[in-house]
């Protein structure tokens, strides 16, 4: 699949490499340095399903994981980079025929409005953009490998993955048993489901329905579980043991979980992932934002109305990506007018004053992504822009752009 495309990222080289990474890790619930392997770093960060338009809360943590992005580059790493559309579903396949459409057009409509949305808030794309429908023979590969580990059992012609056949099951969310048990059916688990060896168990292979998409298999028709999909593009593209698995705090459980479980419980002494990173939760008028309760702002609605997709971005990053906020659209004026004081001061900067901008913009960004602290010294600089004399001013301009991803 196709990803979106990728905008410039000045290289900061002249002024030195930015420090080494320190990102929070769910796993052992500490702020822990990445060590990537040969200079390469991996993640794999989870996508969208796409029945409907990008909102804020996808997009906050998508520029998170992109600031992490950045942070590599200019610590002098590669970095190898995967995200997943999940193109076939329950939930795109109830929405089209909610809407008398074509599953498949739904999904490349809003495939291509995430796209969009990608460019303008200036997002650097994954190397590999990979969906579940063009991922459905690694997950046969893989579904097969868990049946012959004989941790795979059938229900009614589904296939299910044993949970606690990998020994480290629940060390990635940290829930205890009672936890999971009371959050799983919101989150896409079928707990009571007659047939099933324990209520935590989970859908590898679903069997074709009437009416629904289905792809064969040595398992018969049908199409796969949402959490084998992930397991299976990140083992292919990224091979074993990768830096950082990322998304927003509701996929610590069950789908990171599960995903992890289903890896290492199919090859041996495999870790799946060095680093769980998640991103807080967005909040609309009180509640958690979600397609579900339909308390949504729209990343393009905004760009339609006007605002500067850059004013958005500096919205989305002033609030710690691991912090639960709710978005006001106060959060987008004072955005807009920290913005356009930037852009003010940009012409007068002095090489004095973008050197301490430059250390105190990589050392909070390197320091578990801390971007409120960036802007707040980039606030501190603007200030005092009437000091200044340009010689600054592309210094500047290069560290907003590399790091933060602001163009001003």
């Amino acid at each position: 699949m196709r990803a979106w495309e990728a905008v410039g990222v000045p290289s900061l080289e002249r002024w030195g490499v930015g420090p080494a990474v320190s990102v929070h890790n769910t796993k052992s619930g500490r702020v822990e340095l990445t060590k990537p392997v040969d200079g390469v770093a991996r993640m794999y960060v989870c996508g969208i399903t796409p029945y409907d338009a990008t909102h804020i809360g996808h997009a906050a943590t998508y520029v998170a994981f992109d600031l992490l992005y950045r942070a590599w580059l200019d610590a002098g790493h590669q970095v190898r980079y995967v995200q997943n559309v999940t193109d076939v579903d329950d939930p795109l396949l109830e929405r089209a025929n909610a809407n008398g459409e074509d599953w498949r057009g739904l999904a490349d409509r809003e495939i291509e409005l995430f796209r969009q949305d990608m460019e303008a808030l200036r997002v650097l794309p994954p190397a590999a953009y990979v969906g579940a429908v063009e991922s459905i023979p690694a997950v046969i590969e893989l579904v097969q490998q868990l049946q012959s580990k004989g941790v795979v059992y059938e229900v009614d012609g589904d296939l299910y993955f044993s949970v606690h056949a990998d020994g480290r099951f629940g060390t990635v969310s940290q829930y205890s048993e009672e936890a999971m048990l009371g959050v799983f059916a919101d989150r896409g688990g079928d707990p009571t489901r007659p047939g099933k060896k324990h209520p935590l168990d989970c859908l590898v292979w679903m069997a074709a329905r009437p009416g629904e998409p289905a792809w064969k298999s040595p398992f018969g028709p049908g199409r796969p579980g949402w959490h084998v999909e992930c397991a299976a593009i990140a083992l292919t593209e990224l091979g074993e043991s990768f830096d950082v698995q990322g998304g927003g705090r509701d996929l610590e459980f069950p789908h990171h979980e599960m995903s992890a479980a289903e890896a290492q419980a199919g090859f041996s002494g495999l870790t799946f992932a060095q680093s769980f990173v998640h991103t807080g939760m967005v909040a609309l008028d009180g509640e958690k934002m979600s397609k579900s309760r339909g308390n949504l702002v729209f990343v393009s609605k905004l760009r339609e109305s006007g605002y500067d997709p850059m004013a958005i971005r500096i919205a989305l990053l002033s609030h710690h990506y691991r912090a639960d906020w709710e978005w006001r659209n106060e959060d987008l004026d004072r955005a807009q007018s920290r913005l356009d004081m930037w852009r003010r001061a940009l012409p007068t900067a002095s090489d004095h004053h973008a050197d301490s901008l430059r250390t105190s913009i990589r050392n909070a960004l390197s320091d578990d992504l801390n971007a409120p602290a960036a802007l707040s010294a980039l606030d501190a600089w603007a200030a005092g822009w009437h000091h200044g004399d340009g010689t600054g001013a592309e210094q500047v301009s290069k560290v907003l752009d590399a790091r933060l991803g602001i163009r001003l």
